[in-house]
């Protein structure tokens, strides 16, 4: 005789066991999300202009002038904007925040300043000024001792509302890497008939989820 064993579909977890679980979940999770240092920003803002300087001082203008098309930015005016911003962004609205909080909004940024700005200027002029302007900023930024406290004093963004110091800086940072993306990516995009059947393989030819900011 043949016994028929009957397949069972393995019972779920209890609401119990899930409650748990998504505790576990979100335990693990903000242990590996890392918290604004100001310190590790500093030490990355600081490298930015060193960074731009090794890769473009002294290119062929096929690579620091070329865009990826209309309405997009080059090498020179990527390191444009990142001028406009130490100007007009980051540190002013830093001192905002600091002297007035969140009772008025910060000013508009314009995204496309730069240009005007970048006008008559070789991408030598560029990479110097970028670089002393950092340094300059860098310098007031240290000389504040921000505390905890100031970290989270809250300024008004005129599009996300409340956003305190420390996230303004943070993004600060991350805007460098994001630029820095964006770069390898216009760069990349000179030679994307030129690679041939590689283009496969290059994922900074498919990257394309970015817009100038």
């Amino acid at each position: 005789m043949i016994s028929t064993v009957q397949s069972r579909t393995p019972p779920g977890p209890t609401p119990k066991q899930e409650s748990y679980n998504q505790t576990l979940k979100t335990l693990y999770e903000s242990s590996h999300m890392a918290e604004h240092n100001l310190q590790h920003t500093i030490a990355l803002l600081a490298r930015t202009p060193a960074a731009l300087n090794a890769l473009l001082r002294g290119l062929p203008e096929t690579w620091t002038s070329q865009n990826e098309g209309e309405n997009t930015w080059s090498a020179f005016d990527i390191l444009g904007h990142l001028i406009h911003c130490e100007r007009t962004d980051w540190m002013p609205r830093a001192k905002m925040i600091l002297q007035s909080g969140d009772t008025r909004p910060f000013e508009p940024f314009d995204r496309w300043g730069h240009v005007k700005e970048s006008q008559g200027k070789s991408l030598e002029q560029l990479l110097d000024e970028f670089a002393q302007v950092r340094s300059e900023n860098l310098t007031e930024l240290r000389a504040w001792n921000l505390s905890p406290q100031d970290l989270e004093r809250r300024g008004r963004h005129p599009a996300f509302g409340a956003v305190t110091l420390s996230q303004l800086l943070a993004t600060w940072a991350a805007h460098d890497l994001t630029h820095l993306h964006q770069l390898s990516r216009v760069m990349a995009h000179q030679y994307r008939e030129a690679v041939g059947p590689w283009s496969e393989y290059l994922g900074v030819l498919r990257c394309a989820d970015h817009k100038p900011s």
